[in-house]
């Protein structure tokens, strides 16, 4: 992995995301390190996965910048951005069902081949050593994860969780210098969401930084080394899972101004 002397791998500074009268994220300033595990929390609308469209490209933001390893990513569309080592997955899983999971993982290459729509049609040498490169690199990644054993089935006779786990290692093809995961955890059983934890962890310890946002607070407690909580746009808490599990704001946030102190405090911290 590349490494970032200290520089964080993603960082913004006091980004906003306006839509008309709606102030869906307001001044928020992160920092992503190398090897985090970074999560974003909040309830409904908190505008947790704006910000995450900030950071990509997917909506320029009203104010603020957004950095990358230091380089100013701030303008940029999404295709530029990924090409520079951001990564991302959706709520939704978008795995090409009919297709083997190989070659879903061989899609992900496709920022870094040579060839184009005629090579492909007319199967020139440069498609050729495209796809084999794809073939071997992609075989790779499924080894590398745990993966390898579901490289000829078709994506759409997978279990969902599973979906989610190749769905993951296809953003891996771009080597990223971080990976972006919304909502990963979404529509799992809790089988399923241990599993997608420890697969998280995994692909941490081979190097890979990580930002995720998840509802699930169980999964993020237990998956993430450092978590920022967001609530009407705003960044209301950052810091460990122990220090946002004992935040007053955070309390309120999720169980109102009104909750019962102790029955709270006991919900979030069995989380």
């Amino acid at each position: 992995m590349i490494e970032t002397m200290n520089i964080p791998v993603l960082r913004t500074e006091h980004i906003c995301m306006y839509f008309g009268g709606l102030h869906a994220v307001e001044d928020v300033s992160m920092e992503i390190q190398q090897g985090d595990i970074y999560g974003i929390i909040g309830p409904n609308g908190a505008g947790k996965t704006t910000l995450f469209n900030a950071c990509t490209g997917f909506n320029n933001p009203t104010k603020g910048k957004v950095f990358l390893c230091g380089d100013d990513i701030t303008s940029l569309k999404p295709e530029q951005i990924a090409k520079k080592g951001m990564a991302r997955t959706f709520q939704n899983i978008k795995l090409f069902k009919f297709m083997s999971v190989l070659d879903n993982i061989k899609i992900g290459f496709h920022l870094n081949l040579k060839s184009n729509l005629v090579d492909a049609i007319l199967h020139t040498k440069r498609f050729g050593t495209d796809e084999a490169y794809a073939i071997e690199k992609g075989k790779e990644i499924l080894n590398l994860v745990g993966l390898s054993k579901y490289t000829d089935t078709k994506a759409g006779n997978l279990p969902y969780g599973v979906q989610r786990k190749v769905e993951i290692a296809r953003a891996l093809a771009i080597n990223p210098k971080i990976l972006l995961l919304d909502e990963p955890a979404a529509g799992m059983n809790p089988n399923e969401t241990k599993e997608l934890s420890d697969y998280i962890l995994k692909i941490n310890e081979l190097g890979y930084t990580i930002g995720v946002i998840e509802h699930d607070m169980k999964f993020v407690m237990s998956t993430c080394n450092k978590i920022l909580v967001l609530n009407f746009g705003q960044k209301i808490c950052e810091g460990t899972p122990d220090i946002v599990k004992t935040n007053q704001g955070v309390r309120e946030a999720y169980f109102g101004k009104g909750f019962v102190s102790g029955e709270a405090i006991n919900v979030i911290a069995k989380n």
